[in-house]
């Protein structure tokens, strides 16, 4: 879920996330569980009257007593601005009400950041208020910035619902694809989003993942959202499509990266390999006939010593076996290297073929001209996998994905249709009807 500065902001309107003591590095657990008495804001108010009181000639005594406030206290205030260690016209303004809202969204935002968007750690942010100087502030040690970002954690987990609902409200009644799939981060977790508004719709513990959990789960999410109708995009789990199938009444719409995914598990994955393999034998055999040539050298250039008694002579070492080796090795490496190209180029070809409009040209694609296209890359594959004689393993993951390029026809068939739906529903006369599905949209 993407949180807004609206919802940093609401974070900092929860309550006084920063510690009263803001010296302290070593913070005694017992103090932090006790709460403050005098909240930072309405402290920074009841100073800033204070200091407006002694412009205009009070004395202390007289300034407490017209605020309701401890001299004692109020004393007690002033001491600490006076002794820390920074520019008077710094601690005046980060000890007024917008100074101290600033500081509040200052502190989220490193915590939302460092914590919730990236993987620093509280420690890092302990780290970063020396750093900056803001210590003289805010409390730097790690159970007083612990407690900072278990609230961000909670302005967080709050601003979903009700942000929510409050969208919701003025939402106007629109056609969404849903995407969804289950994770394991702890545990079990189904996930559905909105793929065009990139809002996560689902993401629950869920204890199966089989139709009847996801007919249970997926109704709560969309309540209060105004959906006439969800197309359903995903992989083949069986709960999925029984779902889509059986409660949703959707159409369910194949990802295409499942079936390049089947493929590079079926072909690239096996030729990488043997390309590697390959690659070691090439690179030994160079050695191997590098090695063989000096020797030779080294013998022809050295002086002929008379064989010891008993000894047989010096077998002549043989060149040939080796200059034999290692061009084939390097025709095999080669080889295999000319063979992993078209393989990859029918892998992104499949990408650009599954569209509704041709992106190159701008111009509208049919259902059976794009499964065309497609079983045609495939093809390529499997003749690169005959000639490489892969085995039935992987042929039979090249046949999975063949078996979902019938969905993803339908699935252009589907769009086709909701497009001329669309249009009808405008009662646009005949010239601009053709033309906005033949030309206008698909030139957008």
């Amino acid at each position: 879920m993407t949180t807004t500065r609206r919802g940093i902001e609401k974070e900092a309107a929860v309550g006084t996330v920063i510690q009263t003591h803001p010296h302290s590095y070593n913070d005694d657990k017992s103090h932090e569980d006790r709460p403050p008495r005098w909240d930072r804001t309405r402290r920074a108010q009841l100073f800033e009257q204070y200091r407006d009181l002694q412009a205009q000639g009070f004395s202390l005594r007289q300034a407490a007593k017209a605020l309701d406030v401890p001299r004692s206290t109020l004393q007690a205030w002033r001491a600490y601005q006076e002794r820390l260690d920074e520019h008077p016209a710094v601690v005046a303004f980060l000890h007024r009400a917008p100074g101290l809202a600033f500081l509040h969204r200052l502190v989220l935002g490193r915590h939302l950041v460092c914590t919730a968007v990236g993987a620093c750690g509280i420690r890092l942010v302990c780290l970063l208020l020396p750093l900056t100087g803001l210590e003289r502030f805010v409390a730097a040690s790690y159970g007083a910035q612990h407690q900072i970002n278990c609230q961000r954690e909670a302005g967080i987990v709050a601003y979903r619902p009700e942000e929510s609902a409050r969208l919701a409200t003025d939402m106007p009644a629109q056609d969404i694809t849903v995407a969804q799939d289950d994770t394991y981060t702890g545990g079990r977790c189904l996930v559905a989003v909105a793929p065009k508004s990139h809002s996560l719709l689902l993401e629950p513990a869920a204890p199966a993942r089989d139709h009847d959990t996801w007919h249970a789960l997926m109704p709560q999410a969309l309540a209060g959202l105004h959906c006439r109708r969800i197309p359903s995009t995903s992989d083949a789990a069986p709960g999925l499509l029984a779902y889509v199938a059986h409660h949703l009444g959707a159409h369910h719409a194949p990802d295409v990266f499942h079936g390049q995914h089947e493929l590079v598990k079926a072909v690239s994955g096996p030729l990488a390999t043997t390309q590697r393999a390959a690659v070691k034998t090439a690179t030994a055999a160079q050695e191997r006939l590098a090695h063989v040539q000096g020797h030779l050298q080294g013998a022809d250039n050295a002086p002929d010593n008379k064989r010891g008694a008993g000894r047989p002579p010096t077998a002549p070492t043989s060149l040939e076996p080796v200059t034999q080796t290692a061009p084939a090795a390097t025709q095999a490496l080669e080889r295999i290297s000319a063979q992993r190209e078209p393989v990859a180029q029918s892998l992104r070809a499949m990408g650009h073929a599954y569209h509704f409009v041709d992106l190159a040209r701008g111009v509208r694609r049919h259902g059976t001209l794009i499964a065309a296209d497609i079983r045609a890359q495939m093809e390529t594959i499997r003749t690169v996998a005959q000639q490489e004689n892969l085995s039935q393993t992987c042929l039979a993951r090249m046949e999975q994905a063949e078996r979902g390029v019938p969905k993803m026809q339908a699935t252009i068939e589907v769009v086709s249709g909701y497009v001329r739906q669309q249009i009808a529903q405008r009662g646009l006369p005949p010239p601009v009807s053709y033309a906005m599905p033949a030309h206008l949209i698909p030139s957008c």
